[in-house]
């Protein structure tokens, strides 16, 4: 048993940035090889309009070929209750609906304002009561831009707290936590578990999603595992970014983040080197776009057994 989850989002947050398309095949042998390697739970696409991320069209076609993997929990992001249907038909074992604490934010990256975006959970909780136990999806909201948003700055606590209660009160599973442009620092990530955790309850409030944009990535990782937080999304090689965010490149590496947790005796049930035979198989499905990380560079410790 693993002490943390670490949550692959590359096929569906890193492919959304990059400028290739990888065909569907290649993409469910990534998410074999990551399976392989230990990951259980991978983001697999996003029911999006595939006119806006062709990266993602083929997102119904990637979940029935992960289904076929044993022990793998299946995520996609869903924008809207349309998307939701969409991935409780195709079968995803999760759904995740961006919110983003950011207003202006939220308008460009999902056409919403925060009011239509909490009608939308609303919605969307209605679908999964309705929807027979065996095939409901784990429904979270992530609360996005959390730590501060490109295009409007700090965004008040008051707002924070507002959106955290309306969540809480419409009954959503899980309440993730997201730095979307990489503004995050380890004394704000723990100040916002706090908050939102005396809000929610700490039961709501169980993973973040980082980025790495000013190098703060892993140290932001620890700062939320000493919280208590225990999943983290990350992506294969530093992939991804948000495309309504300027500025705001890479995730967390997969490689690098399971590198730290199991250096320091934190067990993630993944293989490093399972994840570097991984990484062989996107290098080469993906020639023209860059690969981040200082494990698959660096390599491990002499006589290091983690």
């Amino acid at each position: 048993m693993s002490d943390v989850l670490i949550s692959e989002v590359g096929p569906r947050d890193g492919l959304q940035n990059c400028k290739s398309i990888m065909p569907t095949a290649q993409k469910l042998r990534w998410i074999e090889a990551a399976a392989t390697a230990g990951l259980r739970e991978v983001e697999v696409g996003s029911f999006v309009n595939p006119k806006l991320l062709p990266q993602v069209a083929d997102t119904a076609e990637v979940v029935a070929g992960a289904r076929c993997i044993d022990g793998l929990e299946i995520a996609v992001l869903v924008p809207n209750i349309r998307g939701a249907r969409a991935a409780v038909e195709a079968g995803a074992h999760k759904m995740t609906l961006p919110l983003s604490v950011s207003e202006t934010h939220s308008i460009k990256n999902v056409n919403r304002t925060h009011a239509q975006m909490l009608e939308e959970a609303r919605a969307i909780k209605t679908l999964l009561a309705e929807t027979d136990a065996g095939n409901r999806p784990h429904f979270e909201v992530s609360l996005s831009t959390l730590f501060g948003c490109t295009i409007e700055g700090t965004v008040s606590e008051a707002k924070i707290a507002t959106l955290t209660e309306e969540l809480t009160a419409i009954g959503v599973d899980e309440i993730g936590l997201s730095d979307t442009t990489g503004y995050a620092n380890p004394v704000s990530v723990r100040q916002m578990i706090r908050l939102t955790r005396s809000i929610a309850g700490d039961e709501k409030i169980n993973g973040i999603h980082l980025h790495n944009t000013r190098g703060l990535g892993l140290a932001n990782a620890l700062a939320a595992f000493e919280e208590g937080l225990t999943t983290f999304d990350s992506s294969l090689g530093g992939l991804g970014g948000c495309p309504t965010a300027p500025g705001a490149s890479g995730n967390i590496v997969t490689e690098d983040l399971v590198y730290m947790f199991e250096a320091i005796g934190v067990s993630t049930g993944v293989d490093i080197e399972g994840l570097l035979e991984c990484r062989k198989i996107v290098e080469a499905a993906l020639p023209d776009e860059e690969l981040f990380g200082f494990i698959p560079e660096a390599g491990r410790p002499l006589g290091a057994v983690y």
